[in-house]
């Protein structure tokens, strides 16, 4: 099986000590830091935005991959990018029209940054059939966004099996990223599909094996 990229999600962090918590995934072995931006319109919770991201997104040598689960990403995608964005993932749900993503993906690349598309649970995994070729990265929810800690849902799987079937027959650049629910079982099921990132938090966050449930979730 192969190895993969581990994401840590601040959302879990002590925010008491951030700087702390970043700097202990780092050394840990994390090579993503994930930032979960809701803005209470687009999903039932308010986390951080810009000026958090801004702050921090220097303080460290991990990537800085940011989901934004906002109403307007073509508003902010430009400021996001620049506070220091490097992935930039926003939602398919939060777009008018095709037209609308496509302008979105377009100001992420004229960033040199990478963009990516998620979808929530409920939302068919072939919405992205025609858009895949233009992405970096597809963000597979495993829970409804909105909070922290909620519990894997299983349909998830064949949406990261489906995805990792389409973009290598088509030999697409683009990664398969899942976030929510995510341990050391669920994290297994999630490689077995074909997954290329794993966004954790809870499981990471507060405990003391810190280095060894990152080096767990990527073997």
């Amino acid at each position: 099986m192969k190895k993969v990229i581990v994401a840590p999600s601040i959302l879990s962090a002590d925010f008491n000590y951030l700087k702390r918590d970043i700097l202990a995934v780092e050394k840990a072995g994390a090579e993503y830091l994930h930032f979960d931006v809701m803005d209470g319109h687009f999903v039932p919770n308010i986390s951080f935005g810009i000026p958090v991201l801004k702050c921090i997104s220097k303080s460290h040598k991990m990537v800085n991959d940011v989901h934004i689960m906002i109403s307007d990403p073509l508003k902010y995608a430009a400021d996001f990018m620049k506070a220091g964005a490097n992935i930039l993932t926003f939602h398919y749900e939060a777009c008018k029209s095709e037209k609308e993503i496509l302008d979105v993906i377009r100001i992420i690349h004229s960033f040199n940054g990478k963009a990516g598309i998620s979808i929530k649970p409920n939302t068919d995994v072939k919405v992205l059939d025609g858009l895949l070729k233009e992405l970096d990265l597809v963000l597979v929810m495993s829970v409804e966004p909105g909070f922290g800690g909620q519990s894997f849902i299983s349909d998830a799987l064949d949406k990261i099996t489906y995805l990792r079937t389409v973009i290598d027959q088509n030999k697409y650049n683009c990664l398969v990223e899942v976030d929510g629910g995510i341990n050391y079982e669920t994290a297994k099921l999630c490689k077995r599909a074909g997954v290329d990132i794993l966004v954790a938090g809870s499981y990471l966050f507060g405990h003391e094996d810190l280095e060894e449930r990152i080096k767990g979730l990527k073997e």
